[in-house]
């Protein structure tokens, strides 16, 4: 079982951070393939997009590897996480009105998972270190 930063091995922060651990490896791969098939759309317009997939993945990655050795970074890597996958959440979410790319939907869906996901355990880190 994982232990987190303070030491502490509550069932339900664990099971949150197995979670969290989850849902960042599977937002940053949805958002590698989301960057992918968007540049091969070739359609001007669309560099935020594939930018802010790529740098959602790349926090998600680092986050999720944080989290599973119990780094006592992973508290500020969930915080700007959540921010990151908002953003791209958002950017895809407002491609996606304009394209007809269903990977753009699918990728806001998963990013917002995510951010309320790395929200969420950044608030019960918090609560529980103090």
């Amino acid at each position: 079982m994982l232990q987190t930063s303070s030491g502490l091995s509550n069932p339900q922060l664990m099971q949150s951070l197995q979670d969290c651990i989850q849902n960042c490896l599977d937002c940053a791969q949805l958002c590698e393939q989301c960057a992918v098939e968007c540049i091969g759309m070739e359609q001007p317009g669309m560099a935020q997009c594939i930018s802010t997939c790529l740098d959602c993945a790349e926090i998600c990655s680092l986050d999720a590897k944080l989290m599973s050795r119990g780094s006592p970074y992973h508290l500020e890597t969930c915080e700007l996480c959540s921010r990151i996958c908002d953003d791209c959440a958002a950017i895809c979410e407002n491609a996606a009105g304009e394209n007809d790319l269903d990977i753009l939907q699918e990728c806001a869906e998963i990013c917002q998972i995510c951010a309320d996901s790395c929200r969420s355990m950044a608030n019960m880190q918090s609560e529980d270190i103090h």
